[in-house]
């Protein structure tokens, strides 16, 4: 994992945007090279105009998703990623490259030379797939403990793909109660932990143990392999890092306290107070036409109101009305009960579950932005009668208060709509996981990943 501004990314994820940037890179020069007959006319011009078609690409795949990492992605749904990316890339890239100044002639080679260079990446890309070639940077890790949470820890690598190489579990000194994972798993021949760990060749340990007192823990031995150069992890760390969450089942009240992060401070919240307004603007602007017609559309099919107002949860627990388009029909709580929406819920109109696919209803909440009440990103603002439920279930429920709600968010992106208590969850360790790291960086990524949700309908209903 690398850090970059307190959010971690994956080693084989930036190596892939590297790669297929270098690919793209050298995909324009080797087409302009074809069509030139092997003579580059201009050598800066080709790089620069290389360089931007190569940044222009990768910055497309990254709204569209191709980089996230989603274990429930089936490979249709990849490869209907990759042709989004494509079909936006070349009219985006023909666009700079017709109106940049430069020879006429210069102009005509670069836009045959663009779709040359996507059909050539597109191979590689599919070469690579095809052959198995394992990652450059995977990281070969050793699971200390054989219990429940190490059978889940386990269940989560299997979500990170080629990124890890789990090479089994070692035993505790107590062994646990009862071993939850396979035998033909668990490391065994007399090793210690050291031994285990040169043996192996182990580059991280993740300490899966929930129980710490009593000598469980080979407390020397973790040093040592400290001491040699691997890695030793928590649970709580290490699914912040892996994940991007932070598990309740896993977390102490002393490394929230005592860890770093949960940052808000003066500075920061400027910055970001200062790009929610400009941000919204400039929002509200572009989508004028599509509120007109959203506005127009809710009123044909179910009448007046257009906007809906509800009392949420903001920051600090103050209250206040969010607007969204109303999507539902206008008897949709007619019993007084607020309840969750739910996959094809019968309450939804027709415009309105278009409107939900592409999230449209929330244009209204840039409002909200320039009110003050939300900000751009933060954890989605939540109903009263909701969060007195979930702060009597949920531990540290109320942490996601901290800070501003958000039109979008770190949970949005990573998963779907709230349905149950365990949704709620489970969304809640994605917010926590903002709460504790979020910066202008983090934020500016999650609206990439919003726009790629928009775009494939992801998670709605």
């Amino acid at each position: 994992m690398v850090r970059i501004f307190d959010h971690w990314f994956a080693s084989n994820t930036l190596s892939q945007v590297v790669f297929d940037a270098i690919v793209l890179f050298l995909s324009v020069v080797v087409a302009v090279a074809f069509l030139g007959d092997g003579e580059l006319l201009s050598l800066d011009v080709v790089l620069t105009d290389a360089l931007l078609f190569a940044l222009t690409m990768v910055a497309l795949n990254t709204v569209v998703g191709l980089y996230q990492r989603n274990p429930g992605r089936t490979m249709a749904q990849t490869t209907a990623r990759l042709v989004l990316s494509l079909l936006l890339a070349v009219p985006v890239a023909w666009v700079i490259f017709t109106y940049m100044p430069r020879a006429e002639a210069w102009t005509d080679t670069l836009r045959l030379a663009v779709p040359l260079a996507v059909v050539t990446f597109v191979a590689i890309r599919a070469i690579v797939a095809q052959s198995g070639v394992s990652p450059w940077f995977a990281r070969r890790t050793l699971v200390l403990g054989t219990g429940p949470e190490a059978a889940a820890v386990e269940q989560s690598i299997g979500t990170l793909g080629q990124a890890v190489r789990f090479l089994g579990f070692y035993p505790a000194k107590k062994s646990e109660a009862a071993h939850q994972v396979a035998g033909n798993r668990i490391l065994t021949g007399g090793m210690d932990l050291v031994d285990a760990a040169r043996r192996y060749n182990v580059d991280e340990i993740i300490v899966a143990i929930r129980e710490r007192r009593g000598g469980v823990l080979p407390l020397r031995e973790l040093l040592d392999c400290k001491l040699m150069g691997v890695r030793v992890l928590d649970l709580s760390t290490y699914y912040e890092r892996a994940v991007g969450q932070l598990r309740l089942d896993s977390l102490h009240a002393s490394w929230l306290i005592f860890g770093e992060g949960f940052r808000q401070g003066y500075s920061r919240s400027f910055v970001k107070r200062v790009f929610d307004l400009g941000a919204a603007i400039t929002l509200l602007l572009l989508a004028l036409p599509l509120i007109a017609g959203a506005s127009l559309l809710i009123v044909l099919e179910s009448g007046f109101p257009i906007i809906y107002r509800q009392q949420r949860v903001g920051q600090g627990g103050r209250l206040f009305n969010v607007l969204k388009f109303r999507s539902m029909r206008r008897d949709a709580e007619s019993d007084g009960t607020p309840r969750f929406a739910a996959n094809n819920d019968d309450r939804v109109t027709r415009v309105g579950r278009i409107m939900r696919k592409l999230r449209i209803d929330e244009l209204p909440q840039l409002i909200n932005v320039l009110k003050g009440d939300m900000s751009l990103v933060g954890p989605r603002p939540e109903r009263p009668y909701f969060v007195d439920q979930l702060a009597r279930e949920i531990p540290y429920y109320a942490v996601r208060h901290s800070v501003k709600p958000g039109v979008t968010g770190w949970a949005q992106v990573r998963y779907r709509y709230t349905a149950n208590l365990e949704d709620a969850v489970e969304k809640l360790q994605y917010d926590l996981y903002y709460v504790k790291n979020h910066t202008l960086f983090l934020d500016i990524v999650i609206l990439f990943e919003t726009v790629g949700v928009v775009l494939t309908g992801e998670g709605a209903q």
